[in-house]
């Protein structure tokens, strides 16, 4: 008998709101690194358009784009990147499609004009509420900027992901989505301490303003 191989396929990835400012960043890195990638969005000419966009910048053809609760049913693993005034309405209107899967909810509730810790509950906890236990929610990604994303693919970022969620098994997939995208993740706790996460984001934004720049990050240290 000849021997056989066991590869286990990517996951494909859904980034739902992914015409946005963060989602093509993330797109692009997932799909450099191998991964089948879906752009959502409302309307899907503009998310095929998007989708179009970034093959070219890459050179590639594994981005497709479709309406946001389609990309959600063809994925394995979705990435909410909408605008934190939409984070309610988008998860509504997505929580048939989304069930069996794992979001990741990139949320951050935010406002750049005055940049302010929210109340909890987080983001991510207020999506588990609202989706049910059919879906494994997972908060991460709320500290990285758009800006640094796009820069340098081929390099890692200088930042880490803080990842929040229930379930660590699902935690661990967006340890490793984050890691195969140049950065570096760590496990922080349940969604309920994904509140600090977004109160972070509240912080980055204020010193970018005070020092106008554009990448300020987050990074732990004493963590090898």
């Amino acid at each position: 008998m000849s021997e056989t191989t066991d590869i286990t396929p990517l996951p494909k990835l859904a980034i739902l709101g992914g015409t946005g400012k963060e989602g093509p960043g993330l797109a692009m890195r997932w799909a450099k690194a191998g991964y089948p990638v879906l752009i959502g969005s409302r309307q899907a000419e503009k998310a095929q358009a998007t989708a179009a966009e970034l093959n070219q910048k890459l050179g590639i053809t594994t981005i497709d784009g479709y309406e946001n609760a389609e990309a959600a049913r063809k994925a394995d693993i979705c990435v909410l990147t909408v605008v934190y005034t939409a984070h309610q309405e988008a998860l509504t209107g997505l929580k048939e499609a989304l069930q069996g899967k794992i979001l990741v909810d990139a949320t951050a509730r935010i406002d750049f004009r005055n940049p302010l810790p929210p109340p909890p509950p987080s983001a991510a906890r207020l999506a588990q509420e609202l989706l049910g236990n059919g879906v494994r929610v997972v908060a991460a990604f709320q500290n990285v900027p758009a800006h640094t994303l796009r820069k340098d693919l081929d390099q890692p970022l200088d930042l880490d992901v803080l990842v929040c969620a229930d379930d660590l098994e699902a935690a661990e997939q967006v340890i490793r989505l984050a890691k195969n995208g140049g950065m570096r993740a760590l496990y922080a706790g349940n969604l309920d301490n994904a509140i600090v996460v977004e109160g972070l984001t509240a912080l980055v934004i204020s010193i970018n303003q005070h020092y106008k720049v554009k990448a300020a990050s987050v990074a732990i240290t004493g963590v090898k």
